[in-house]
């Protein structure tokens, strides 16, 4: 290592040196010009046998000049010169020489040596660890010697275990070590050194501060430079300008020196990422920080923190083989934990860049596991492992890095990178899993949108301030793509949100103005979806127009989606004339756009205009025969045109021809089978057998189809409604005997179907659902429940308008009514069949269940017990009773050949009707005498509880008078009372001043006058004031009886007042000198209490 320079001693005074060989030859050495081969000053030394300050005196010069190896030359030749003379006890100064050089050379030497390293090749150099090595044993040769001689151990080898110490990081060890020096040299330059940087290491600012002030003043000149140590502590204790004067001056001081360079390039960085400035300003400050970072580099470049700052810089340029070397550099010769890291993130975005990313992602993982919380790192390693296909460890990366950054500083970048990657599929993910990462989405980015106060966090104001952003979080708010990813995110199930995430992409769209009118169009279909067509068109004509105005790839088609909405827009509105001309110009354009073709056919179809409809049909199948979303819809249309076997032979051709795997073909084949078997009325023995055969098949179409998609909701519903009929078995005895056990299986078979149901109902949202539940839950006897499911459906998604399912809650609650004998539900299933003949007045079938509930009304009524009823009620039901009796009448005497009931059964009904209306004279004069006597009992009973109640009250008064008139005897007597106590008090106080001043006067008689005036109030004795109190204490014994009089209160203010007196003149004699010591105690601990920081 000739010629490699190193962190220089401070420099000695007296620039020559004589060296004496003989007693009469002297040879002068100058310092100053010393030859860096250092054999013929070796010579002269052995010669002249020179002390063992003149070698260390010469090595430490050589060191100066950063000639490490002739220092080590000239230190070991003392050592073997010494030993040769049996001076092994002179030999610790020169041990202590090697140990600090073998030291300067690990500052230079590298921390890690990489042994893949591209750039920055140091394979063959000595890492550092080994110099330090090196170092210690040197010392501990030198300790040796020092305890063989029997010598004290020196200040020179103290400070030298403390640098060598704090060199190896036992930051503990080194500041015992420097404390030990400045107790015996309080001014000690090295020491003080080594201490501030162990306390500045510590974070321990201000006494850090002190330290190095300290050095300051004692040498100016001292280098390392203190004017840096206070700096950083200036700057960690945020006060920058001052850290920036400081190193300014050490700038002045020392221009040779690479430290404040380095401080004041990496400010004048840091300056140039205030947005507040002008371009410029940054501009001038990115070049100042340039110039400063890369003379730093110059006169050291073996230092890490600026090679580290210098990669940035280079990497920002594009210098990707620099930029390596840089953060090879940085990460070989560091040994702090920061910039290890920041040299392998930027390791890694070199080989980002060039593309190796294999490379990238080692980078990026030795700076996660350095520093598992750093940001960064953690998204570099994400991002290579997106890259890498590796979406699931990405996920894992992200969502780790969170977990230890639990708490309100989360960084949002990984946050919102984290909640983009959770929704994506992932080998080995289900369903269930990806619904659930799907809410674990949404629930990072309400987080992203709650901290970054975004539009779609449902808690920010409209009014309120933004929030204070930096950079990246503020590119994260303005990024387009993450509001519509939040916006798919709530897709079908939250419209609100949705529509929020949408409007902000488009205001971000405009104001970046990359206009995207896809994003218009998402909006025009949520207002479709809202039933807000107004808005719909607008935004779809809209959208319509910046697509015409943008010439990107595809536009042709995103505006002929664009048009096909705004046709389906103007059909919503009854506009059907423009809705026909948007599908006939959207034929215009592309004459086998089949959607188009068939809105056009569901037009016709609601026209009635049923052969035309049809031919485009045709049409349209003859070209597009594969399309399985039009042979859905075909097979759709022949079953609304009751067509139901050409609608089963074109839905097994599909399944044949074209694919057996259709799901919608399949449920279709599932529908058909069942309808056909269920509404067969062959009752033949080959006609039961048909009919198990077809259930059996629609049951296999609906298995299936749920094999091929477990979350088919419409197969799981026709599976639900074969099990719930019990289809596959005796279908409630039409497909042959009843077991014994039907009742029993016919509720296990609606309790299955529940479980069904319910999983359905997640996924499906659709009245006929809550219907088929309303269905099983009648199976099962719970009326109740039937009923919630029924209204649910009914109101939820019919509006109320839906009469099969009126009828069904006219069933439930009249099935309910016959169960509890309740008149009321009776009523209520009157009314729900009543709604249902409003919506179909000519429905015969249901005028006759009408009649059927008013009959049984009014049949029930007459059949309980009269505390049961009301007449009311029963006057009610006999009315509707005789409308029954009009309506069975009309029904039994009906000449059409069809009618949807038993005309013999009607006729029934009205000669049972008659025969139990004769009847209702009687039961409703039974009703009302069993009411009048009922009302006689009630009117009794209000009686008595009147009486009682009036004779409680008058027991009331009587005692509250006798308590008023106890109150008022005792108050008479304490009046008396406290008359007599003041009477008692006043005679005592007259006899007591008597005595007082007649004593007074014989004591002053016969004391001299110089004593007068030297006892309490008036001169009185102690013993007699003590007396006095005592004779105070009876007196207020006796006020106890006085009360607060204001006559009394002077009297008893005064007696308070001696006492309290007297009470303190004897403490004072008593505990005098206690209470002096106290006093003492106290300005003890005040005097310490102000010593305190």
């Amino acid at each position: 290592m000739n010629g490699t320079r190193s962190p220089t001693p401070p420099q000695v005074p007296g620039r020559s040196l004589d060296i004496e060989l003989g007693q009469h030859e002297v040879i002068n050495v100058e310092l100053d010009s010393l030859d860096p081969n250092p054999d013929d000053l070796l010579e002269v030394l052995k010669e002249g046998q020179c002390k063992v300050w003149i070698w260390t005196r010469l090595a430490s010069e050589y060191w100066r000049r950063g000639y490490l190896d002739a220092a080590e030359r000239i230190a070991q030749a003392a050592i073997e010169t010494l030993r040769d003379n049996g001076s092994e006890a002179m030999l610790p100064p020169v041990y202590a020489l090697l140990a600090n050089v073998q030291m300067a050379r690990a500052g230079k030497a590298p921390k890690l040596i990489l042994p893949d390293a591209r750039e920055d090749i140091m394979t063959e150099e000595k890492p550092r660890d080994e110099y330090y090595k090196d170092a210690a044993q040197y010392f501990n040769l030198g300790e040796k010697a020092t305890a063989e001689s029997g010598a004290v151990g020196s200040m020179l080898s103290i400070l030298t275990r403390g640098i060598l110490q704090m060199g190896t990081r036992a930051m503990d060890d080194a500041l015992r070590s420097f404390d030990g020096v400045l107790s015996t040299k309080p001014n000690n330059i090295a020491a003080l050194l080594g201490k501030a940087k162990i306390l500045y290491a510590r974070r321990q600012f201000p006494p850090a501060l002190k330290l190095f002030q300290t050095v300051l003043k004692l040498n100016p000149r001292c280098l390392p430079d203190p004017r840096i140590g206070i700096g950083l502590c200036l700057w960690a204790m945020d006060h920058k300008a001052m850290a920036k004067a400081a190193w300014q001056r050490s700038a002045e001081v020392n221009p040779d020196e690479w430290s404040a360079q380095l401080l004041l390039g990496l400010d004048a960085i840091n300056a140039s990422k205030n947005e507040n400035q002008t371009q410029e300003e940054r501009r001038n400050e990115i070049l100042t920080g340039t110039r400063h970072i890369e003379r730093a580099f110059k006169a050291n470049q073996r230092n890490s923190a600026a090679a580290n700052a210098l990669c940035e810089l280079f990497l920002q340029k594009g210098q990707h083989k620099r930029a390596m070397k840089l953060a090879e550099r940085a990460i070989q010769f560091t040994d702090v934990k920061t910039i290890l890291t920041d040299g392998y993130i930027r390791a890694g975005r070199v080989s980002h860049a060039v593309g190796s990313n294999a490379e990238a992602t080692r980078f990026f993982s030795r700076a996660k596991d350095g520093q598992p919380t750093n940001l960064i790192a953690t998204v570099g390693l994400a991002q290579m492992q997106m890259k890498n296909d590796e979406l699931a460890q990405a996920v894992l990366t992200l969502d780790t890095f969170l977990q230890q950054t639990t708490g309100p500083q989360r960084p949002v970048e990984a946050v919102a990178m984290l909640a983009s990657l959770r929704p994506h599929p992932r080998p080995g993910l289900s369903g269930s899993d990806q619904a659930k990462e799907k809410v674990r989405a949404r629930e990072l980015f309400d987080q992203v949108c709650k901290v970054l106060r975004l539009p779609e966090d449902s808690h920010t104001r409209s009014d309120s301030h933004p929030p204070v952003m930096g950079r990246s979080a503020r590119k994260i708010a303005e990024d387009m793509e993450m509001h519509i990813e939040i916006a798919r995110l709530w897709q079908g199930e939250n419209v609100e949100r949705m529509d929020r995430a949408l409007k902000e992409a488009w205001r971000i769209s405009e104001a970046t103005g990359r206009t995207e009118p896809r994003i218009v169009n998402n909006l025009g279909v949520l207002r479709y979806m809202e039933a807000s067509l107004a808005e719909a068109r607008t935004m779809y004509e809209t959208a319509i127009m910046y697509t015409s105005r943008i010439g990107i790839d595809g536009a042709e088609g995103m505006s002929t989606t664009m048009l096909y909405n705004l046709a389906r827009t103007y059909e919503e509105q009854g506009e059907e004339t423009m809705a026909k001309e948007a599908y006939e110009k959207l034929l215009d354009r592309h004459p086998e756009y089949v959607d188009a073709k068939l809105r056009q056919a569901q037009m016709l179809g609601n026209m009635n205009r049923n052969n035309e409809a049809h031919d485009l049909l045709k049409q349209s199948l003859a070209s597009q025969n594969n399309n399985l979303n039009l042979r859905a819809f075909y097979t759709y249309f022949l079953i609304q045109s009751n067509l139901p076997k050409p609608a089963k032979d074109f839905v097994f051709a599909t399944l044949k021809d074209h694919d057996k795997h259709d799901l919608y073909s399949l449920c279709a084949a599932g529908w058909i089978q069942y309808h056909q078997a269920r509404e067969s009325r062959d009752m033949t023995s080959k006609g039961v057998e048909e009919r198990k055969r077809g259930f059996q098949r629609s049951a296999e179409f609906y298995e299936k189809a749920l094999h091929l998609d477990p979350m088919c909701a419409v197969a799981a519903q026709g599976l639900a409604i074969v099990t719930a009929e019990d289809a596959l078995g005796t279908l409630g005895g039409s497909l042959g005997p009843m077991g014994p056990d039907e009742a029993q299986k016919r509720f296990t078979n609606a309790r299955d179907a529940l479980d069904i149901f319910a999983k359905v109902r997640e996924s499906l949202n659709d009245g006929s659902v809550y219907v088929n539940m309303g269905h099983c839950y009648y199976a099962r006897d719970e009326f109740d429940r039937a009923i919630e499911s029924y209204e649910t459906a009914s109101k939820r998604f019919y509006s109320g308008h839906d009469v099969p399912t009126l009828l069904c809650l006219c069933r439930s609650w009249y099935a309910k009514a016959n169960k509890d004998q309740s008149f009321s539900a009776m009523n209520t299933a009157l009314q729900y069949a009543q709604k249902a003949f409003h919506l179909h007045p000519y429905d015969k079938a249901i005028i006759y269940n009408i009649a059927m509930i008013q009959q049984k009304a009014a049949e029930m009524l007459l059949s309980i017990a009269p505390a049961k009823r009301s007449l009311k009620e029963l006057q009610r039901a006999i009315e509707q009773a005789s409308h029954a009796q009009k309506l069975f009448t009309s029904l039994a005497a009906d000449k059409s050949p069809l009618v949807p009931y038993n005309r013999d059964m009607a006729d029934q009904r009205r000669k049972y009707g008659d025969s139990m209306l004769r009847k209702c004279d009687e039961h409703l004069a039974a009703q009302r005498k069993w009411e009048a006597e009922a009302q006689a009992k009630l009117e009794a009973a209000r009686q008595r509880r009147q009486h009682e109640k009036d004779q409680q009250e008058a027991l009331e008064r009587q005692r509250l008078e006798e308590l008023r008139r106890e109150a008022a005897q005792l108050a008479e007597e304490r009046r008396k009372a406290r008359e007599q106590a003041m009477e008692w008090t006043r005679d005592i106080k007259m006899e007591s001043d008597e005595e007082r001043e007649r004593k007074a006067t014989k004591k002053a008689s016969r004391r001299p006058k110089a004593e007068i005036g030297s006892g309490d109030e008036g001169g009185e004795p102690r013993k007699k004031r003590r007396k006095a109190r005592r004779s105070g204490a009876g007196e207020g014994d006796d006020a106890l009886f006085s009360g607060e009089e204001d006559g009394d209160k002077p009297a008893k203010k005064r007696s308070s007042k001696k006492r309290v007196v007297r009470d303190d003149d004897d403490e004072e004699e008593i505990t005098g000198a206690p209470r002096k010591k106290q006093i003492k105690s106290k300005e003890y601990i005040s005097d310490s209490d102000e010593e305190m920081p």
